[in-house]
């Protein structure tokens, strides 16, 4: 994944393995390069060295019939597959490829499993099949193009997967299906125009694949192919009658049932149960003001668990299907929830859970009590985990009036007395959103450091409504700038903040957001950290890969309107490098498919060209 905070920014640099020829500063070797920046002494790599070696650990796959799973963890440079058969067992490792592989999971009839890897963060995923008898890995797919592994058919013998290209027409989506142990197997099913197509689930017959096309953050809609054929047809309303989110599908055991997750008629996406044939839809939680993340289906249809995202925080759920009566499972740790998974068994339910204390392990459900058993304890670097600082959620009112949320981490006043610096860190996105989760090497600037950190959520965010997340689109993008100057003014307000020692920083939209604040508020702030930022929304529409553009435009606007055009170069902050005047560092990766290179690279000649301060590290 691309470097998303100033903090894995300098953590990157700071674990380069080689010294210099003086003995108290780094050499940070071939792979990154280092323009503008003074000397990294020695000292400093060893005092940030525990909090690069913190460790987490990702739920992957449920062995289908044995009471083990994959997990991908890291002991070396890199997150690899590991098997672990036993809460609390040890986690062996399987794989040992020098790029981070992330998705996984076991072939139904047991003997493998199928995983993706890509190859310097580049992105272009190929999936590969691993044999427990031999420990061979042979490739699966075309080793070229971008790949994302789907779901199982019921009958375990076919992985549906898909694939994206395009042509000069844009981007084009190919649905495949093949069984991993038999590549000759693999066959497509149908070509699909746009990149935003996705994989849900196989109905209960196999004969048909239901996909998700992601349109914007605030539309999509679900599909279901025909396998033979390779003909489609739309289960979900039509967007003309009005947009809407539709995600989650899975088939209810009828096959006559999708259940979902929509905010069709709502702010939030509440779970619900589609009728395929007459559109009948039947909301399941009308109580719930929050987003209904993730749904998974128990093998026998009977419960169905259900993630919500309630003010950034996780709350599982399992409903019964039958009597649509839910528990709620209190004992998973507070913190942000992901990956969930059932066994076969039908009892069991995986799901990996991080939390300001807890940098992501895997806990295990078990349905019909509730009960809680952890089955990971990733290690923290030596470090104490009660000495990382729990959030603290915070708001504040924007220029509209608008209430805009946050989480900040504050530095023990009792070893940092008096206002501390702040760092303001803004997520990437820009429909992403600040949770209170691991938050990794950036504890070193709260504890060590006694610097507060602040993370907004400004508007665009996802999370709180699909009317606040389509408050920035297109010509509403200056709007979420001035939620960071409203952020500063409630800083200045805080007795225990310094507003005069105030850093932003970002990573991807975030990158984009500290370009903007750096030349709109330079007065306000100490300085700016940027790492794969855009500095002009026009050009990174022009360069970044064809299969995400469509999507981009739905959120920043498209360039190709005259109007358009305009406004995004009036906002950029490349067109107002002028105005920076505090010391920027930027970092960026060389071949990132998401923000180019490019980006980075003009906004910095152009501050340089001013005689300010800029400091640019490269990932080659």
């Amino acid at each position: 994944m691309p470097i998303r905070t100033l903090a894995s920014a300098v953590a990157l640099l700071l674990v380069a393995p080689a010294l210099s020829g003086r003995p108290d500063t780094l050499d940070p070797g071939p792979k990154l390069s280092l323009d503008g920046l003074p000397p990294v002494p020695s000292a400093l790599v060893e005092a940030v060295r525990p909090y690069t070696e913190i460790r987490g650990a990702a739920f992957r796959s449920w062995d289908p019939a044995r009471r083990e799973m994959l997990i991908s963890t890291r002991f070396g440079e890199t997150d690899q597959i590991h098997i672990v058969d036993r809460p609390g067992g040890d986690r062996r490792q399987l794989t040992f490829l020098p790029e981070p592989i992330g998705w996984a999971s076991y072939h139904p009839r047991g003997g493998s499993f199928v995983f993706s890897s890509d190859t310097g963060g580049a992105e272009f995923f190929q999936l590969y099949r691993y044999d427990f008898a031999d420990s061979t890995i042979t490739l699966l797919t075309d080793g070229a193009k971008r790949h994302i592994g789907g779901p199982w058919s019921n009958r375990g013998d076919r992985l549906a997967f898909d694939k994206v290209d395009a042509d000069a027409q844009g981007a084009f989506t190919e649905i495949w299906v093949v069984d991993p142990r038999y590549p000759e197997s693999k066959r497509e099913v149908a070509t699909l125009r746009g990149g935003g197509w996705g994989l849900a689930d196989w109905s209960l017959d196999d004969s048909e694949l239901l996909l998700e096309e992601q349109v914007s953050a605030s539309e999509s809609s679900l599909w279901l192919i025909d396998i033979a054929s390779g003909r489609q047809r739309r289960v979900t309303p039509d967007p003309a009658a009005g947009k809407a989110v539709w995600s989650n599908g899975r088939f209810a055991d009828t096959g006559r049932t999708l259940f979902v997750s929509t905010n069709s008629g709502g702010e939030f996406r509440q779970l619900a149960a589609l009728q395929i044939e007459n559109g009948k839809l039947e909301i399941l939680t009308p109580d719930l003001r929050w987003d209904v993340t993730a749904v998974e289906l128990s093998p026998a249809g009977t419960v169905l668990a259900f993630l919500t995202n309630e003010g950034g925080w996780s709350r599982l759920y399992l409903l019964d299907t039958t009597t649509r009566v839910r528990r709620a499972v209190g004992a998973l740790p507070a913190g942000v929830a992901s990956g969930l998974r059932w066994h076969e068994n039908g009892k069991e339910l995986a799901v990996t859970v991080s939390s300001a204390r807890n940098s992501g392990d895997v806990f295990v459900v078990d349905a019909p009590s509730l009960r809680v058993e952890r089955w990971t304890r990733s290690e923290t670097g030596g470090l104490d985990p009660a000495s990382f600082v729990e959030p603290t959620e915070i708001e504040w009112q924007s220029f509209d009036g608008r209430a805009i949320s946050g989480f900040l981490y504050q530095p023990d006043p009792a070893r940092f007395p008096g206002r501390r610096p702040v760092i303001v860190d803004i997520h990437g996105g820009p429909e992403g959103q600040s949770r209170p989760d691991f938050r990794g090497t950036s504890n070193f600037w709260v504890s060590e450091l006694g610097i507060a950190v602040v993370y907004p959520n400004v508007r665009g965010s996802t999370g709180y409504g699909k009317t606040f997340v389509g408050l920035d689109d297109g010509f509403g993008r200056e709007g979420s700038y001035e939620d960071i100057g409203s952020l500063l003014d409630w800083i200045a307000k805080n007795p225990h903040l310094d507003a005069d020692r105030v850093m932003i920083t970002g990573g991807s939209y975030g990158g984009h957001m500290t370009f903007a604040i750096a030349t709109r508020m330079s007065d306000r702030i100490r300085c700016a950290v940027a790492v794969i930022g855009i500095s002009n929304l026009r050009t990174f529409l022009e360069r970044t890969q064809a299969y995400r553009r469509d999507l981009r435009r739905a959120e920043y606007g498209d360039e190709r309107d005259p109007k358009m055009h305009a406004f995004l170069e009036k906002i950029a902050p490349l067109n107002h490098a002028g105005s920076i005047r505090k010391p920027i560092f930027v970092v960026h990766g060389r071949n990132d498919p998401r923000v180019p290179w490019s980006e980075s690279d003009q906004i910095v000649r152009a501050v340089r060209a001013n005689g300010v301060p800029a400091w640019f590290l490269v990932a080659e």
